[in-house]
């Protein structure tokens, strides 16, 4: 950095890369007069090389890579839907087929793009077409959005390909695309990218010419926390970045009095403080791989099982906001209602199941308020752990041998010969007995009298307690 100027550095952070230039994209120029771009945008992927994850949409051969040029096809582009979470790189895809030759790129939204846009874009696309031998690589994005009609009028274009049709939506296409268009396309379903696919991208970032060209370096805790907080979005983890960086900077000029570094100086290093600062958040201490990811999902679900509920509000918000999988909380109160709920209130197990396929539905943030009505569910419920115990009690017998044969008069008597071994013979049909309840001998005969479960006087229990003991006592013959 010989003497470079703060402005000279901040340059990095916002000059962009004509993707129109004759330039070299590998330089940034940041004397341009053109208008600056973000991080995001001068980090956008070149090749298919560079994209971050999607692994299983770039194999050898495979349609992305065709539609890209990086490798022949049998037949001409075809048009596509990728579906996927914000921040996988749907755009980034777009940009990256419409840079293969003699393709030009047009975008639109479909919040602002009606009917006449899009026929002025298939009109124009025949234009460069014919005169120009140019292929045009229409880009839409949110196409959930488009009305039917909307959706309707790309068909000729996609049909005739007049256009290749990258079509963008983070909802279910089979729900949110007319037939035809699904038909005449092909789905690509993006996934979530890893914390190592964000913490790759932050790190090239940092090192290309066209990123921050090595004016950082970024410590451990600060590249965890804008792993953390990036949620699997690459957009959000540059934009927090040259955010993180931007506050650095401006740290390192304050402290040194002068708006000139020289080479001698050395990278500004980024500190989580830098990176708290500038998205306001502070870091929360939470290793999802080690020790904080146990300690705080044991003490979130002994909470619940204490009825402290603001307690447990507390660790489930640790963990929304440490960015743990929402699935795992989810499916730890599935557990917590079995085990520490029961049927003290049957239903608590209903809502972690709903909490839990809802969060698969529509994600997270939103699924934070899913995860805390189930919290709230279990935490103020009456708990039982009265099935636990008892079925933990059975599989103890088992283990120990105890249980002989099943009685005769239980066993299957629906095949050939069954009749003739005893099977079935003698047995009672519930519902031909009074109330419903017909007293015979149910249990192996070493286990006869047992009793697993063991009702407490809380909550729906209460009842259950009275309704065992009377069938209990006609089961035995009493009355």
């Amino acid at each position: 950095m010989r003497g470079r100027s703060l402005k000279g550095v901040q340059d990095l952070f916002s000059a962009a890369s004509d993707p129109d230039s004759d330039e070299d994209d590998d330089v940034v120029a940041p004397r341009r007069t053109r208008e600056r771009q973000p991080l995001a945008v001068r980090m956008r992927p070149r090749g298919v090389e560079e994209i971050v994850g999607q692994q299983h949409l770039l194999k050898d051969g495979s349609p992305l890579r065709v539609l890209s040029g990086s490798q022949a096809g049998p037949t001409g582009p075809s048009s596509v839907i990728l579906w996927g979470p914000p921040g996988t790189g749907k755009t980034t895809i777009a940009h990256v087929i419409a840079r293969a030759g003699g393709r030009r790129f047009v975008e639109l939204s479909a919040i602002t793009a009606g009917v006449k846009d899009v026929r002025k874009v298939m009109d124009d696309a025949l234009t460069h077409r014919d005169l120009h031998g140019t292929t045009t690589v229409l880009f839409l994005d949110e196409i959930h959005r488009f009305t039917k009609a909307q959706q309707d009028a790309l068909l000729p274009g996609v049909e005739n390909r007049w256009v290749v049709l990258v079509a963008a939506t983070t909802e279910n296409p089979s729900f949110s695309v007319v037939s035809p268009l699904l038909s005449r396309s092909l789905l690509l379903t993006l996934r979530s990218l890893t914390d190592d696919d964000i913490t790759g991208l932050l790190r090239r970032a940092v090192e290309d010419p066209r990123g921050l060209d090595g004016s950082v370096t970024v410590d451990d805790d600060a590249m965890e926390h804008l792993v953390r907080l990036a949620g699997g979005d690459a957009r959000r983890a540059l934009t927090s970045l040259e955010a993180a960086a931007g506050v650095a900077f401006a740290e390192a000029v304050e402290g040194s009095g002068t708006v000139q570094r020289t080479e001698d100086d050395g990278p500004v290093v980024v500190t989580l403080g830098h990176a708290e600062q500038a998205l306001d958040k502070a870091s929360v201490r939470y290793d999802r791989a080690g020790d904080g990811h146990y300690d705080v999902a044991s003490a979130l679900i002994k909470s619940i099982r204490g009825s402290d509920v603001d307690a447990a509000l507390h660790y489930l918000a640790r963990m929304v906001e440490a960015g743990e999988d929402p699935r795992f909380i989810a499916r730890r109160l599935v557990i917590s209602a079995s085990e520490d709920v029961g049927m003290a209130d049957p239903t608590a197990l209903q809502t972690a199941v709903a909490a839990a396929q809802a969060v698969q539905l529509i994600g997270m943030p939103e699924g934070r308020i899913v995860l805390a009505e189930a919290v709230v569910h279990l935490a103020t419920a009456p708990k039982s752990n009265a099935a636990y115990v008892g079925i933990d009690a059975a599989i103890a017998d088992i283990r120990a041998g105890k249980g002989q044969s099943v009685p005769a008069h239980l066993r299957d008597a629906h095949y050939p010969g069954a009749r003739q071994l005893g099977h079935g013979r003698g047995y009672r049909y519930s519902h031909d007995a009074p109330h419903g309840v017909a007293a015979q001998q149910y249990a192996p005969d070493d286990l006869v009298g047992r009793e697993y479960y063991q009702p407490t006087d809380r909550g729906a229990e209460r009842e259950i307690t009275t309704r065992v003991d009377r069938l209990r006592q006609i089961l035995r013959g009493g009355r």
